[in-house]
């Protein structure tokens, strides 16, 4: 849960951290009361700067806004990526548990740090002197470049100063950041968080003097830098497109060593290839590096990228006709050989729904929805525009009933979702697909973003049949209290379930009074 600006303005700092006292309780306080306590325990500052970065509806309700995972994972999930780089988290243990349990089950290979407190050392100071000792026996400079330490909830709205840690241990950097729910919209918003931090971090160092040369070695032609996780095969792909102008693919960003971030910043152009990452955005354009929005996705999005990418780097006109004409060709001739017949809606969170979505309508599907629980921003501006004025609804923070109406309305030939999206979906007997591991996780960008997609939406379309089929065969099985085989169909009880209802409003009633006093 997020809050706008004038929202956390407007808390009255009569929350105390007391009130969030209790390991793994105080994250159930709700969020009001803990952007209230976080507020008052002096985290207005770097909350009103995610309020700006991460903007959300101010008044939209608790349902009206995109539900994901805990998005501390975001954060986690980049510092775990990293060489050499340690993470700690400071949270309840219900929190860190699942979020050390997601990372490993998304191929974490480290572990996870921890440092757990109670209600007397959240209150009395003695959690920030616990971690602070924690870092201090990690720092070991001959494994490590960076530990990376991150407050989750309860810690956040209890103020513990994450920035008074040392900047530095024996040559190991310190990157302590808040990533609180209620402050962070979405887990792919939080890997700006951390990407943000440590350019910002990079950056001072490369002022202050010679710095790391990457690990492969220096590029020695003038290169543009990637913003945005994409699959493995996507940076080949882009450094194709910018070969004929003279140009080289830099380092994705968020990187996979602390030296990289050197090179990233050292770079002609940065490409905005995911379009949320505002904070990473603020650290290239203070070091001077223009940055260009949109992707090298399908005809159009490639030969417009390709424009805008030699005009940021100041590509002769010439050079930059060459590289959209090989581009070109090749798109085109992919996309004569196996259009998309279909209609589709999609939706997800990881921020590359609008690239997926301009891919698909190049492709020949009938696109009517794209949801994406991210934000608009300028980097994704003429990808909302494109979207437009081909007929596709574009929906920025969607939440899951928005995304789920549209199946309902578009009765879709295949729905591209998240978890639920696809379940809804699939009862509906439409085939569907998961967007994060069966769509964001395949090449997307030029020539072979085009046959990828085409190869598993026609695949997953072509399943109708199938799934028509096993409606037929378990449609007398119930849903429900009424799901299974039965030799006789069960007897329902309303009576059983107003009593139920009965004494619950008693007991509720009974609390409301015992608050008055």
């Amino acid at each position: 849960m997020s809050y706008s600006e004038a929202t956390i303005l407007a808390q009255a700092p009569e929350m105390q951290s007391t009130a969030l006292e209790g390991d793994g309780m105080g994250c159930h306080a709700g969020g009001e009361k803990l952007l209230s306590a976080a507020r008052s325990s002096g985290k207005t500052e770097v909350l009103l700067q995610y309020a700006k970065d991460y903007p959300v509806n101010p008044n939209a309700g608790p349902h009206d806004q995109p539900q994901s995972m805990c998005p501390a994972f975001g954060a986690l999930r980049v510092g775990l990526r990293m060489r050499r780089t340690a993470t700690i988290l400071s949270g309840s243990a219900c929190c860190v548990y699942g979020l050390t349990f997601i990372s490993h089950f998304y191929g974490a290979r480290r572990s996870v740090g921890y440092v757990p407190f109670n209600s007397e050392s959240l209150v009395t100071g003695k959690l920030f002197e616990d971690i602070r000792d924690a870092v201090h026996a990690q720092a070991d400079p001959a494994t490590l470049d960076a530990i990376v330490v991150i407050n989750l909830c309860v810690p956040t709205a209890s103020g513990v100063p994450l920035q008074l840690l040392p900047k530095e241990i024996d040559g190991v950097r310190i990157i302590g950041i808040d990533v609180p729910g209620f402050g962070v919209p979405t887990h792919a918003e939080a890997k700006d968080v951390l990407a943000g931090a440590m350019l910002r971090y990079a950056r001072h160092e490369v002022q202050s003097g010679p710095v790391q040369a990457p690990r492969g070695g220096v590029v020695h032609l003038p290169t543009i830098t990637l913003l945005g996780e994409m699959f493995p095969a996507d940076p080949v792909g882009i450094a194709h497109l910018l070969a004929p102008m003279g140009l080289a693919a830099g380092p994705v960003v968020p990187t996979r060593e602390w030296r990289e971030l050197y090179a990233a910043l050292d770079c002609l152009a940065v490409a905005a290839i995911h379009p949320f990452y505002t904070a990473s955005v603020r650290e290239f354009e203070a070091a001077g590096r223009p940055v260009v929005g949109s992707a090298p996705v399908g005809l159009d999005g490639t030969l417009s990228w390709l424009q805008a990418i030699g005009e940021a780097a100041g590509v002769a006109q010439d050079k930059i006709d060459v590289a959209k004409n090989q581009a070109g060709a090749a798109i085109r001739a992919v996309l004569a050989t196996q259009p998309i017949a279909g209609r589709i809606t999609l939706s997800g969170y990881e921020g590359s729904e609008l690239l997926v979505g301009r891919l698909l309508v190049e492709c020949g599907a009938d696109l009517k929805y794209v949801g994406t629980a991210c934000p608009a921003t300028p980097w994704n501006s003429l990808d909302a525009e494109w979207l437009a004025s081909k007929g596709v609804r574009v929906q920025f923070r969607a939440s899951l009933e928005q995304d789920m109406a549209a199946v309902d309305e578009f009765k879709p030939d295949l729905a591209i979702g998240t978890t639920p999206v696809v379940q809804k979906a699939k009862q509906m007997s439409i085939p569907a697909l998961y967007f994060t591991n069966l769509i964001s996780a395949r090449p997307l960008m030029g020539v072979a973003g085009v046959g990828s997609l085409v190869q598993v939406v026609q695949s997953a379309i072509g399943n109708r049949a199938r799934f028509e089929t096993m409606t037929a065969f378990f449609e007398n099985v119930g849903s429900g209290d009424t799901a299974g085989i039965w030799e006789d169909v069960p007897e329902k009880h309303p009576e059983f379930r107003a009593e139920t209802r009965r004494q619950l409003d008693r007991l509720s009633k009974k609390r409301k009074a015992e608050e008055m006093g």
